[in-house]
């Protein structure tokens, strides 16, 4: 879905489109989050400062984002 596709999705009136559309959406921000987490954490940045720039908890960035990279080097 384009991003002009997905702004006039949401603003769609009939449900079954603006509910696609913002899960579309969820799914960006998550993937766009997750990329930047990971850069953060291979420029240095501590889980504390993360979460600070998030407007999250230590512990819910970690419990997010930490355990995918162990996983992903086992």
């Amino acid at each position: 879905m384009s991003k002009e596709d997905l702004f006039g999705n949401l603003q769609n009136t009939d449900p079954a489109t603006g509910l696609r559309a913002a899960v579309a959406l969820r799914r960006l921000a998550e993937r766009v989050e997750a990329t930047h987490v990971e850069a953060a954490r291979a420029s240095g940045w501590s889980w504390e400062q993360i979460a600070d720039a998030l407007g999250v908890s230590r512990q819910s960035a970690h419990m997010k984002h930490g355990k995918k990279k162990e996983t992903d080097d086992v």
